[in-house]
Parts: C-alpha cells; structure tokens; sequence
C-alpha cells in the first residue's frame, strides 16, 4: 500500500519567488530606519569627494522613496531587502541597474 502524498497548493516547486514591494509607509519608523542605515552603509557606497554622513545618506534615500522614485523590495528566496529605483524613474529609463542612487548633498 502507498502512502500518498497532499500537495501544498502553495507549493510551486522549480519556480522562483516573486519579489515583495513593500511600502515604506508599511513599516515601523524603527524598522525603516534600519533597512535606510543597511542599505546607505553597503560596502561600495560611493558619494564622491565630500564626505556624507549617516543622516544625510538616510534622508536622501527616504526623500527617493516618497518621491516614489525609490521602493523597498523583500527577495523571499534569499530572505533579503533591497531599496531598488522604480520603473519611471530618470535612472531606469536609462538603463542603469535598479539601485537607489545616492544624491549629492
């Protein structure tokens, strides 16, 4: 006798999770603060010759986001959080890969 298996209907094996855009406006001002400070702090940050500091960086990236030139995506597969430039945004439509930018102060 052979035991059978339920299938999960939320099982979709061999297919990738879709990103999860998550409105800023959504999250705790702890919470926000903390994906801002993660992703402003990355290695490879480049602001040029003048020194940026935490705040600033901060501030400009929240100035993205509720301009809507910015949004917050979660990656269910890698259990990550980015903050990506949206898709009518002067950097999309240029063909520049989909990071925030880092304004100058």
């Amino acid at each position: 006798m052979t035991a059978s298996r339920e299938i999960d209907s939320t099982e979709v094996p061999d297919q990738p999770a879709e990103a999860i855009f998550v409105p800023y406006t959504e999250l705790s001002e702890d919470a926000l603060r903390g994906v801002l400070e993660s992703f402003v702090l990355r290695e490879g940050t480049e602001y040029g010759e003048r020194d940026v500091s935490l705040d600033q960086k901060v501030a400009q990236v929240t100035r993205q986001l509720q301009r809507g030139e910015a949004q917050i995506v979660f990656d269910p597969e890698s259990e990550t959080i980015d903050i990506v430039v949206t898709a009518g945004s002067t950097r999309a439509s240029e063909g520049r890969p989909p990071v925030a930018r880092r304004e100058k102060p």
